[in-house]
């Protein structure tokens, strides 16, 4: 699993994910790395489909994977920021994601009630 998966990670060709790349931060074993990608790079209406089609996640895995994607976003924002300071190792293209991300991660609703 690929624990590191945001935009910057990936190649898409024609809306349609082709591609992952930087593979520094493999993971085993926990699903919700990987669904934390609903959040984090598929557009809002996807989410519910994503989660339809995946189909093993269960309440508690989809929470782990919801906080991983906060986190994530959080850390797009943070490097975007850094960007916009001039800092090393910032990445000022990275913010507008990680508010896009973060924003699907506090609104996203299965049909059913948020957990609080």
């Amino acid at each position: 699993m690929h624990g590191d998966l945001h935009p910057a990670n990936v190649v898409v060709s024609d809306r349609t994910i082709s591609g992952v790349i930087d593979f520094d931060a493999m993971f085993a074993g926990d699903p919700a790395w990987d669904l934390a990608a609903a959040w984090v790079l598929l557009p809002a209406s996807a989410g519910s489909r994503f989660f339809e089609v995946y189909a093993h996640a269960d309440e508690a895995t989809i929470r782990r994977a919801r906080g991983l994607a906060a986190m994530k976003s959080l850390f797009l924002i943070l490097m975007g920021q850094n960007g916009d300071r001039g800092l090393p190792g910032g990445k000022p293209t990275w913010g507008p994601a990680g508010r896009a991300a973060l924003d699907r991660v506090l609104t996203f609703s299965l049909g059913r009630p948020s957990p609080a």
